[in-house]
């Protein structure tokens, strides 16, 4: 006689196979259908019994044509993201790019502030050899690329650098050469080089494909100042402004990207974030004109408003001119603000908390000896611009914690002055946390607060008409949570399969 419990395997047995083909099934959809995050690989879990060389001759072919859809089409462009704005961390955020035939890697900082993408190369002197930020660095070998060219004096591209200051004729070997000095006091200098940039194109939903394209570089063979130190070193500079010779102009005249991108600077859990050729979609967007016909990111700051009290500053300190300006800039760690708002800035927030918290001066820094929350004492800061924009501040959007005391801990104003200048600058201390979309399109720039571990949706407008759709929340960053997902995933059918081992 069979016992019932025997019988009720069995049951099971005939009804479990099922089950588990229903779950795998839906596992694979969803990583299909963009339920995952996007930088998840299909794998199939369980090997095709048959036709499995067949099978992935065809998903080589089909990525192949994926590849030379977008050559045509264009889409929505990704990159990785590292570092964090904390200057007592890093100060800065990167991204990896791969160039040249075959490939290198390099990682070079994201800076809004300025319009070239330059490396250091083979002959630089004064180039770091080795980086505090735990990455390798590499050295741009033109020689070592079957694809890389110089580029002449009379090539029409450095024409176009001509004309924005960005490029000139050294005479020698009629290379097309560059210098640059940046704020800080460092500066660069070398030629301009052609080659494929290899990256990863979005399609709608979670695929991808690989993409290449010709660019115009820097090579850089003098580096100085800051840019000599290793502490915090990378390998170059990626320009995102609004000249021709930027990575995003390029790419945008060759139809292989839409005129508009965006970043989300991660300032919590070890930095990171995003950053898309394409604009990221958010409902609670709000946007202000760019001031037309400037080389840099300039808004148009009307007044500064603290605990919701506009400050008594006259408006034509913020002015655009060619010595002043409010600029957003990646580049920058801190914020600054022009001369004449700085002290009534700064005093207006002393005044606000002077109650409740010890004011202290350190290094010339207004500081604040706290021993509760931040949030909880200090008042919102808004930015208030042409068209009815607000960048509203938390506090820990403007202060900086510099120490802790015991039970206290030092916070400072992060906002810094630079003497006898009208430049007000939004650095990192500022863009983190928000998403942040430049739309050279339509000549304006556009923010919202956010959580930059999240994912995003992307549309990117397309030389045909068409948009497309895309979830690209930390695609491509090492280390970010697709990877721990796609462990989830494994564990989760490892544990079907045994349970249909003990129910058979």
């Amino acid at each position: 006689m069979v016992s019932r419990s025997f019988c009720k395997r069995r049951e099971m047995a005939a009804v479990f196979p099922a089950w588990i083909m229903v779950t795998i099934l839906v596992l694979e959809a969803s990583l299909v259908m963009g339920g995952f995050q996007a930088s998840l690989k299909l794998e199939r879990r369980i090997p095709l019994v048959s036709h499995e060389v067949e099978l992935g001759r065809l998903r080589e072919f089909d990525r192949l044509r994926h590849g030379r859809l977008l050559q045509s089409s264009g889409g929505v462009v990704d990159f990785p993201v590292r570092g964090t704005y904390d200057p007592f961390l890093v100060g800065l955020y990167y991204t990896k790019l791969q160039i040249g035939s075959p490939p290198k890697e390099y990682y070079v900082q994201i800076d809004t502030g300025s319009d070239v993408l330059w490396i250091g190369c083979n002959s630089c002197n004064g180039c770091p050899e080795s980086s505090g930020l735990q990455i390798e660095l590499n050295l741009y070998d033109p020689g070592s690329s079957s694809t890389s060219s110089l580029v002449s004096c009379s090539d029409q591209r450095c024409n176009a650098g001509v004309q924005s200051s960005d490029s000139g004729c050294s005479g020698q070997g009629n290379q097309c050469s560059y210098t640059f000095q940046y704020g800080d006091g460092s500066g660069t200098s070398g030629y301009y080089v052609a080659d494929l940039l290899h990256f990863s194109t979005i399609l709608e939903g979670s695929m991808s494909a690989n993409s290449t394209a010709p660019i115009m570089f820097g090579c850089s063979v003098l580096q100085t100042g800051d840019l000599t130190k290793s502490d915090r070193a990378v390998d170059g500079i990626f320009g995102f402004g609004q000249q021709s010779l930027s990575v995003i102009s390029q790419l945008s005249s060759q139809g292989m990207a839409p005129r508009v991108f965006s970043h989300c600077l991660r300032g919590k859990n070890g930095g990171g974030g995003i950053l898309v050729f394409g604009e990221i979609l958010e409902p609670n967007m709000v946007y202000t004109p760019l001031v037309p016909s400037q080389p840099h990111y300039n808004l148009d700051l009307r007044s500064i408003s603290v605990g919701g009290q506009v400050l008594s500053i006259d408006p034509s300190v913020f002015s655009t001119s060619s010595s002043q300006g409010t600029i957003v800039d990646s580049g920058t760690t801190l914020a600054y603000l022009a001369d004449e708002a700085f002290d009534a800035f700064v005093d207006a927030i002393t005044k606000t908390v002077s109650q409740t918290v010890h004011p202290v001066l350190s290094k010339g820094n207004q500081c604040y000896l706290i021993t509760s929350s931040v949030t909880d004492i200090f008042p919102q800061v808004s930015l208030n611009f042409a068209g009815g924009a607000s960048l509203i501040l938390n506090p820990p959007d403007y202060l900086v914690q510099q120490s802790s005391i015991g039970g206290a801990a030092v916070w400072c104003i992060g906002f810094q002055k630079i003497q006898g200048q009208g430049i007000t600058i939004l650095g990192d201390l500022v863009l983190k946390d928000k998403i942040i979309v430049y739309d050279l399109a339509n000549q304006r720039i556009g923010w919202t607060d956010y959580d930059c571990s999240m994912s995003v949706n992307v549309s990117a407008n397309l030389n045909s008409g068409r948009t497309e759709f895309v979830n690209a929340g930390q695609m491509s960053n090492d280390g970010s949570s697709p990877y721990q997902l796609q462990s989830i995933i494994a564990s989760l059918l490892n544990m079907i399969m045994l349970a249909a081992l003990l129910f058979s």
